[in-house]
């Protein structure tokens, strides 16, 4: 079964553009060690919990949205071994990231159904 990398983030408003050329820019890379595909996602509807909810998960500010993505891999082993890479890639390390990264949330998921 593919495995998936989740991030759920925080970004101001303003930058809807700059991260979606933040994706586009890095996609490739994720391709070129072994992901099968990136998929981003713009909160657009986002209920407040009465326990919990995405916002508070994420310190959500005023003028902000979350955003939500993915990268599916095909299994762990590849995505361990992509990002071990990929921590190292000097490609990486010049993107700039249009977002406030101590707030994401990140985990690696194995898929276990699908329908």
């Amino acid at each position: 079964m593919p495995f998936l990398d989740i991030t759920v983030i925080p970004v101001p408003t303003a930058n809807k553009a700059a991260y979606l050329e933040h994706s586009r820019r890095t996609t490739p890379f994720f391709k070129e060690h072994g992901a099968l595909g990136v998929t981003e996602c713009w909160g657009e509807d986002i209920p407040d919990g009465k326990v919990t909810d995405f916002k508070r998960a994420v310190a959500l500010q005023d003028g902000e949205t979350v955003a939500v993505g993915w990268i599916t891999w095909p299994d762990r082993a590849t995505r361990d071994a992509a990002w071990e890479k990929l921590m190292q890639d000097e490609r990486m390390m010049g993107v700039d990231m249009p977002f406030d990264g101590k707030r994401m949330i990140f985990a690696g998921f194995e898929m276990v159904l699908e329908g």
